[in-house]
């Protein structure tokens, strides 16, 4: 019997091994479970998805209808704008015809339609602050924090340029380019502007000035983003040489050496300044 108790209390101990054994168990069923259930959350957000087509279906439509919307307020403003500057059509008319004097019109028609056309330019100048911002606010979205902060003087700098580039084509380039071509009036053959001809060709002539004053802009915000420096644009100086007068002959409303020069000219030197910009300002 002694023995017996002996082994029994020798046994016991074994027994205490044996629960703490159990609860070790306990402690890596727990860890497993632990383990198990980030397991159990990837395998329901895979499940999730699944269903993310849907979800993005659902963000396209609404991104088309965003889409929509805003070009709504586009043509809306465009629209009360072209019709604003009907009233004053007149006057609009005799201030783009200025540096031309006494124009004709060949057609009964021709001058009802140029003024619509005068309305139109007229009115779409008035509407591109709202043009430009519907177009800012559409795409900022899909941008990163710093293209936010590089875009924010986009809006009113792209304006401010674009009204600087009509500005130096009225007052500076077009009486230039009036005058040549009228040199080439003769005693037997006079000039005789046509209202609707001469209007097209001072819009085709104004308007690609105004997008070519957006070049200093944009390179801004290209090296404001980091894409280019000084020395990419300084090496791809003579490219843009080339570009400019290529450009010229696609833009200019004439084909002759002198509209594709008047056109190329001011995008060089506007280059030029881009340069000074990204490198002493910028200091890229």
């Amino acid at each position: 019997m002694p023995e017996h108790d002996e082994n029994n209390k020798k046994i016991m101990p074994e027994s205490g091994e044996n629960s703490g054994v159990i609860y070790s168990d306990k402690v890596i069923r727990e860890d497993i479970v632990q383990a198990v259930e980030p397991l159990a959350e990837d395998v329901t957000q895979n499940e999730s998805s699944e269903e993310e087509p849907t979800e993005r279906a659902m963000s396209l439509l609404d991104h088309l209808e965003e889409l929509r919307r805003r070009l709504i307020v586009v043509i809306a403003a465009i629209v009360i704008g072209s019709t604003f500057c009907y009233f004053y059509a007149a006057e609009i008319t005799a201030f783009i015809t200025a540096p031309a004097g006494k124009l004709y019109y060949m057609n009964p028609s021709e001058a009802f339609f140029t003024y619509l056309k005068v309305s139109f330019f007229a009115g779409f100048l008035l509407a591109l602050p709202i043009v430009m911002y519907q177009l800012w606010a559409f795409i900022v979205p899909a941008m990163t924090n710093k293209e936010r902060t590089a875009s924010l003087l986009l809006v009113p700098s792209s304006i401010l340029l674009f009204f600087v580039g009509l500005f130096f084509s009225y007052y500076f380039v077009l009486p230039a380019g009036i005058k040549f071509f009228m040199g080439f009036a003769t005693e037997n053959l006079q000039p005789m502007f046509s209202i609707g001809q001469y209007l097209s060709f001072v819009i085709s002539f104004l308007v690609p000035f105004g997008f070519i004053f957006e070049l200093p802009l944009f390179i801004f915000v290209m090296a404001r983003l980091g894409i280019i420096g000084s020395g990419f644009l300084v090496a791809k100086r003579k490219m843009v040489l080339f570009l400019s007068f290529v450009i010229g002959a696609f833009i200019s409303p004439t084909p002759d050496v002198f509209s594709q020069t008047m056109v190329a000219v001011p995008m060089i030197l506007l280059y030029e300044i881009s340069i000074l910009i990204v490198k002493y300002i910028l200091r890229k």
